[in-house]
């Protein structure tokens, strides 16, 4: 049976879609971007502004749903530009210091909002 989790720590869904989903001892964390929770804006500044503020909004989500960032077996980063990989990467870094999840990373035509990046998880629940 699965679970809808919602938090209004983190951006809400602005469409057909949950923010995380929790099944089988799993989270499924939709793709997360740098939109401020408490005004429902974009964040101000570039990549590195905006992936920190993702993985904050990720980290929300996931605590919402009895998990955290050390429980996070995958993610999935999307990036507007290729270019930015190596700030994004440093930022990244910080949240996942210990045993960093299995990731992907692409590069996508064009991300919601014209975000500069957008990042999806899935985590084990505690």
């Amino acid at each position: 049976m699965k679970e809808r989790i919602q938090s209004n720590r983190a951006p809400q869904a602005i469409g057909p879609y949950s923010q995380a989903v929790k099944a089988n001892g799993l989270v499924f964390v939709s793709g997360q971007i740098p939109i401020d929770p408490n005004t429902g804006q974009f964040i101000a500044g570039g990549i590195a502004e905006q992936t920190e503020q993702v993985l904050k909004n990720l980290a929300a989500l996931l605590e919402a749903a009895g998990s955290g960032l050390d429980c996070v077996m995958k993610t999935t980063v999307f990036m507007a530009d290729m270019e930015e990989f190596a700030v994004m990467n440093e930022i990244y870094g910080r949240f996942f210091t210990d045993e960093p999840p299995a990731r992907a990373t692409v590069q996508a035509a064009r991300l919601p909002r014209d975000a500069r990046v957008e990042i999806e998880a899935i985590a084990l629940v505690r």
